[in-house]
């Protein structure tokens, strides 16, 4: 058991870097090939560095660097080191991959559309694979994800896009092109949907069940309804050839959480037997039906609290 720990350890340490190194040379190709040399601020805290670049002529990857540290700390603060680390690494190789890649590569300015796409392509691959190792580039995902406790009326994605195109605004005024705008909406929108499309798959409003086996059943069921805001039933068990008795966890999610779902289990008992499986359609509280608004667990018991 303690090798295949090890064994499991290790393997996991290889995908990080794999990914994390891949990811940072497709999103320096992104900034520094496409859209610094283009005038074109796809939002975040990158997009205020390419800004402050044109304005001053500072290196995008070191002031991203720079800009993020404040962001890192609170990071700390709020959410611990250990869920902060991973952040740290992927930011540091996505900052020096900029500045690297901007001395080794020549910049593509040609035409404005194909810019645009391939700066939204590489960026969006390259963050899927930050994101797929539980890595960010820091910026705005860490922003909303810090205000968002201190705000949590507002959507992750709500507040991301809220910072991403004030950005976008300041980078109209600073540039006087409100073309270059137009082309940063296209490469947040092209990356966004590639991000989904890595780590989700193309059709992220399909739901997914699972089924969750751990002799950690309670420290997990509780992560899911605290972290996740999602509900959980405990279904009684009894293995066929132990004959020992114990809890399945039985946990409904759109297909966009399972990742997040799947990664928080893992951190909590790394043994954890887990099945995964399709819903075609999935009905009822905390889920949109009808074209309502989906709410969240917090929402519902809220609700019925003041019905009573």
């Amino acid at each position: 058991m303690a090798h295949q720990k090890k064994r499991h350890v290790a393997k996991e340490i290889f995908l990080d870097i794999l990914c994390f190194t891949l990811g940072g040379i497709l999103y320096g190709i992104s900034i520094s090939v496409f859209s610094e040399p283009n005038q074109i601020a796809p939002g975040g805290v990158t997009g205020i560095s390419i800004i402050l670049s044109s304005l001053f002529h500072t290196p995008v990857g070191t002031m991203a660097l720079i800009l993020n540290i404040p962001l890192i700390i609170w990071a700390i603060v709020e959410l611990g080191y250990k869920l902060v680390i991973k952040t740290i690494i992927a930011l540091m190789l996505g900052s020096i991959s900029i500045d690297v890649i901007a001395l080794l590569v020549p910049p593509y300015q040609g035409d404005n559309m194909l810019v645009a796409i391939f700066a939204g392509v590489t960026e969006g691959a390259g963050l899927a694979l930050f994101f797929i190792r539980g890595g960010t580039t820091g910026g705005t995902d860490t922003a909303a994800r810090l205000l968002g406790k201190r705000f949590p009326h507002f959507s992750m994605g709500r507040l991301m896009m809220l910072i991403d195109f004030c950005v976008v605004f300041i980078s109209a005024v600073v540039f006087k092109s409100i073309e270059s705008a137009m082309y940063a909406i296209i490469v947040i929108f092209v990356a966004t949907r590639l991000i989904d499309a890595v780590l989700y798959g193309t059709d992220i409003g399909t739901g997914k069940m699972l089924f969750i086996m751990s002799q950690k059943s309670k420290e997990i069921s509780e992560a899911i309804i605290s972290q996740m805001s999602r509900g959980v039933t405990i279904l009684k068990s009894k293995g066929a050839y132990t004959g020992k008795e114990g809890d399945v966890l039985l946990c409904a999610v759109r297909k966009y959480e399972v990742y997040r779902l799947t990664q928080m289990v893992k951190e909590i008992d790394i043994d954890a037997f887990m099945i995964i499986g399709d819903a075609g359609q999935i009905n009822g509280e905390g889920f949109k039906e009808n074209g309502k608004e989906e709410k969240t667990l917090k929402d519902i018991i809220k609700n019925r609290k003041r019905k009573e």
